[in-house]
């Protein structure tokens, strides 16, 4: 029988301070439109992404992909080894992507097979569109994309994101199964739970 593996539990406290710490080095690639796969994170990081310069709130775009749950018609060998596309920013994403600074967020970057997806896929649909500009055109509109996402698992990666592409993760955790709240059905049950296992990390600190 297998192991039960670690759990942790994460507050919505905890989710905001990691992206507040964040925030500030993410401002720095200037996104002026987030995808959300983390529809929480992406939201709270917003807040954060407010400045003078700009006029209103930097738009937010869902996409939903899913690797781990189970949905209609999926087999058991699709789960947790296939990227289901669930929901696209639309027939003509390509058009909406030019020329923008593109933040893609998400919760957890675990296998990396999720983000890896998202980018490629996005990236295809501003290539078909770039190929009906005049060449000439084309580099001037060419979508700059990002990833942040609040926990990266160090674990060995399943796939991989381009280099050229800035990286940001509001923390770097072991290979733990992780607990939202927005997962959780009694969410003071949840607290308190996450209160107790920082307890019990405190006072073995304290005796180490």
């Amino acid at each position: 029988m297998a192991e039960e593996p670690e759990h942790l539990r994460v507050t919505y406290n905890d989710v905001h301070n990691l992206i507040r710490r964040s925030a500030q080095k993410i401002a720095e690639f200037k996104p002026d439109m987030l995808i959300a796969i983390g529809f929480f994170p992406a939201r709270v990081l917003r807040t954060f992404l407010k400045s003078p310069e700009r006029k209103g709130n930097i738009p937010i775009h869902a996409i939903g992909l899913s690797l781990y749950e189970s949905l209609p018609g999926m087999t058991a060998e699709q789960i947790g080894a296939e990227v289901i596309r669930t929901q696209w920013l639309g027939p003509e994403s390509g058009k909406l992507l030019l020329g923008r600074r593109a933040l893609i967020v998400d919760e957890v970057d675990d296998s990396r097979k999720t983000l890896h997806y998202a980018v490629t896929e996005l990236q295809q649909d501003v290539e078909r569109e770039l190929a009906k500009l005049p060449e000439s055109e084309r580099d001037a509109k060419r979508t700059k994309f990002a990833v942040f996402v609040v926990h990266n698992k160090l674990k060995p990666k399943l796939a991989q994101i381009p280099a050229d592409i800035p990286y940001y993760a509001g923390d770097e955790i072991e290979d733990v199964w992780l607990d939202y709240p927005w997962e959780a059905l009694d969410i003071e049950e949840h607290d308190r739970l996450a209160e107790e296992a920082k307890a019990k990390k405190r006072q073995a600190q304290s005796q180490s």
